[in-house]
């Protein structure tokens, strides 16, 4: 990747918009990047790993799986560059991070290590106020969802189950799980929930097969729930 083209990459996202090329030249001298390639399959990291630096995504399209063994679902989600993976893991009481990330195809990753965050990034009041913004904007929406999560018909809870979990509302997602377990952690009946999914289908809203629902479309699933409440 050309050295003009990375630059512009990184200055798209929410942590760099603001900065001059200038400032942001300045911040490449003193901060040391790591340069990483991943061909497609690759996993680029997996759930649960110590997140001790931010990973930004400048080329390519990966696939995140978040599992829940105990209640027996996984959650799938496209992402294209550019992207920032799990910003919100660097701090706090469990730096860990919530998904594995695999390469779609093949991908481009520069990493900055969480010493240089600290002692160089947070010099800049452009990239504090960018990473406070991002961390405030994620926990004022994930409460907003919390706070319906288990109000509404069977179908509001199944789109404000598949928001609380998902990063993004854009890209492809797929939601392994038993129509059973869907029922039981939607605190519903079976019957309801495969009668909704089963309408949402018609609408071509979602895919169904064998323990799995496809959303090709998050937005256009919200949209729908919007206009039918």
């Amino acid at each position: 990747m050309e050295e003009n083209s990375m630059y512009d990459k990184l200055l798209l996202l929410p942590l760099f918009q603001g900065l001059c090329k200038e400032d942001f030249t300045s911040i490449l001298e003193k901060v040391k990047l790591h340069f990483q390639k991943y061909p497609k399959r690759s996993c680029i990291i997996h759930q649960g790993d110590v997140c001790n630096s931010l990973t930004f995504v400048l080329q390519g399209k990966v696939m995140s799986e978040s599992a829940d063994d105990a209640h027996n679902y996984a959650l799938y989600e496209t992402v294209e560059a550019p992207y920032v993976i799990e910003p919100y893991s660097l701090f706090g009481m469990y730096p860990q991070y919530n998904a594995s990330y695999h390469a779609l195809t093949d991908v481009n990753i520069i990493t900055i290590n969480k010493s240089f965050i600290l002692t160089e990034l947070n010099k800049y009041d452009i990239f504090q106020l960018n990473f406070m913004n991002l961390l405030s904007n994620r926990a004022q929406t994930i409460y907003r969802r919390l706070w319906n999560a288990h109000i509404g018909n069977t179908q509001n809870k199944i789109i404000n189950f598949l928001l609380l979990r998902c990063a993004t509302t854009t890209g492809i997602k797929r939601l392994h799980v038993r129509m059973e377990d869907l029922a039981d952690l939607l605190d519903d009946t079976r019957i309801n929930v495969s009668k909704v999914l089963n309408e949402l289908k018609q609408q071509g809203l979602v895919s169904l097969s064998r323990r799995e629902i496809e959303i090709p479309d998050m937005n256009a699933l919200i949209a729908y729930n919007k206009g039918t409440n």
